[in-house]
């Protein structure tokens, strides 16, 4: 308890700080005990809550719901199922099914016997649908019903004793996984040796938004980690009731946002998708005091037309991430959210961090009393090699106060953990060595950041989406937020582009225009705010920008597709700097450019 102990005396009496650290001391207490029974896992733990709450509800939806008792007997259903069709330890049942409570009741019963559950992105389909399956070899895939044909679409390429079963409807000739489930009853707890917590528990697919998804394995002990830690920092009680809209596929969706309030003897509904003008009729009906968001929802949310109950609610705080700071504030002051707990983390990474003194467009700090416990660094970044630079010594270099730089976390026993992918290459690349000393390890998070001197991080942009224009690198996510300020823009998504002949990428810029749009508007609003090399030399207005299950905008076909006008029916646009404005791009403009007649 010694670390606790020096949370109570760093702890200020009064005021955002004084409430951040009752905050870290909640989270410390709840984790505390993990560790003393390596037996002791989240199905179990869920089966404690169980019998204190009984009745009471656990998980909602439209179609159904379940009590406490309700889903620890379904999940020990679960369990007979995975043993009776030879799921033993670490082998890997895939679950792609679209959100609902029985989502979970399948995987906590699969888990609780030793088996993996890889729960794979909805949204997929063919040769990415067929490389999340063959990256895990699993013996069952579990299917929801509107998804079979895409299942089915690519088994003749699966291999040849994985056995596919549907959930909730028929197709293809699949067996229905309901028919073949026991009744519920006690599971026979000699039939099986439970996991421990340095077990796997899941695989979850990083999100894809360039290249083939990764699987990312997660522990049960993570798990136990994940769901107290959030318990502790939202002070989630019996009363609260959880609004999860997100992707279960996804680590925040399908554990933190369910498992947080279910091990605090809360409740969760779960919506299947987001929706934008059914949220505040949800949150009001289903009396909701807890929303777990992305940022893009929030945005959402603040772009729609008044709703007469966005005020009509009970929800006292709001988490999650990717919260720019002018939705951050339209959105707590135009909808009432009392709290915004703002974070940052990865499925697969070695620390987490955390805005709790809610402070706008920071995504976390680390109070200098942890900051052992969760030991983080920036490291300059070299963009044109795509590695952290190094000095004269070979070793990375800090940045200093405000400086971007990639942030990185260090892997060593009693701190950062980092569990990898099914890809050992892909494991090794994530991991830097001798970074300040011969011989340390840390986690590359592949984010830029910058940290201001009061200790608050900022999220600055991915890795591979900054580049260099100009002979200066240019923050995609930082130009994003800028046009995003302009009036009439919608959405808007950022990126570079090769252009013949010249260094680095130039700045182009996907822009689905809203209400009162002007390019002249949007060309002055650049100027004022970006410097020349920042300022995107090519516009492409577009109906939409298409998003990943976790609402990240897909560049890659974007940036691919170039500023060629055959490429693409969307209108395109270039910075004409002669004219100072935005002018039509054809193929006779593109021709000049490419030839260096054009000086961009």
């Amino acid at each position: 308890m010694a670390m606790i102990d020096r949370v109570k005396a760093a702890r200020p009496t009064e005021g955002a700080a004084g409430s951040a650290a009752k905050a870290w001391q909640r989270a410390l207490e709840m984790t505390a005990p993990i560790g003393r029974d390596p037996a002791l896992t989240l199905p179990f733990v869920i089966d404690a809550v169980a019998e204190r709450f009984g009745s009471l509800p656990a998980l909602l939806s439209e179609m159904e719901t379940f009590s406490y008792r309700d889903l620890a007997a379904l999940s020990k259903c679960y369990a007979s199922w995975a043993l009776n069709h030879g799921v033993g330890k670490g082998d890997v049942v895939a679950l792609m099914m679209l959100n609902c409570p029985q989502y979970l009741a399948i995987w906590l019963g699969i888990v609780r016997v030793g088996g993996v559950v890889a729960l794979v992105n909805t949204n997929l389909v063919g040769a990415a649908l067929r490389h999340s399956f063959e990256t895990v070899s699993p013996k069952h895939i579990i299917v929801g019903g509107p998804l079979i044909d895409a299942v089915a679409a690519i088994q003749p390429d699966l291999a040849q004793d994985v056995r596919i079963w549907t959930h909730g409807a028929d197709g293809h000739g699949f067996p229905r996984i309901e028919s073949a489930l026991a009744e519920p009853g006690e599971l026979d707890d000699a039939a099986y040796s439970p996991p421990t917590l340095d077990d796997r528990a899941l695989y979850i697919y990083t999100s894809g938004t360039t290249g083939l998804p990764k699987a990312a394995a997660v522990s049960h002990r993570r798990l136990m980690q994940w769901t107290r830690w959030f318990a502790g920092m939202m002070e989630i009680v019996p009363s609260d009731r959880m609004y999860c809209c997100l992707p279960m596929y996804h680590s925040i969706g399908g554990v933190v946002a369910i498992g947080a309030p279910l091990v605090a003897g809360a409740s969760v509904f779960i919506r299947e998708r987001f929706s934008a003008s059914r949220f505040w009729d949800d949150v009001a009906d289903r009396d909701c005091t807890l929303f777990q968001y992305i940022g893009e929802l929030c945005r959402y949310l603040v772009a729609a037309p008044p709703h007469p109950r966005e005020q009509a609610h009970r929800l006292r705080l709001a988490c999650g991430n990717g919260l720019r700071r002018d939705v951050w504030e339209a959105f707590q002051s135009r909808f009432g959210i009392p709290q915004i707990l703002e974070f940052y983390a990865a499925t697969e990474g070695s620390f987490s961090l955390y805005n709790a003194e809610g402070k706008p467009g920071a995504i976390g700090r680390i109070p200098s009393y942890l900051a052992h416990r969760f030991p983080v660094a920036l490291v300059k970044f070299d963009v044109d090699t795509g590695a952290p630079a190094r000095g004269p010594d070979g070793f990375c270099v800090r940045c200093a106060p405000d400086e971007p730089g990639e942030a990185i976390g260090k892997i060593a026993a009693g701190v950062g953990r980092f569990e990898g992918y099914t890809d050992a290459e892909a494991s090794a690349k994530k991991v830097l060595r001798n970074v300040f000393t011969e011989g340390d390890a840390w986690y590359r998070t592949g984010d830029l950041m910058r940290r201001d001197r009061a200790g608050f991080f900022y999220f600055v942009d991915r890795v591979g989406d900054t580049f260099r224009w100009k002979g200066e690198n240019v923050s995609t996510g930082e130009v994003e937020e800028v046009i995003a300020a302009c009036p009439g823009v919608a959405e808007v998504a950022v990126y570079g582009v090769a252009v013949p002949g010249a260094e680095g990428r130039a700045g182009m810029a996907a822009i689905v225009p809203g209400d009162g749009f002007d390019l002249a508007q949007l060309h002055r609003h650049l100027v004022d705010r970006l410097p020349d090399y920042a300022r995107p030399v090519f516009l492409r207005l577009r109906d939409g920008i298409a998003l990943t299950g976790t609402f990240k905008p897909q560049k890659q076909q974007l940036a691919a597709e170039g500023f060629d006008p055959a490429a693409t029916s969307d209108a395109l646009y270039c910075d004409d700097r002669r004219q100072g404005a935005y002018v039509s791009l054809d193929i006779e403009l593109r021709l000049k450019i490419e030839a260096g007649k054009i000086r961009l």
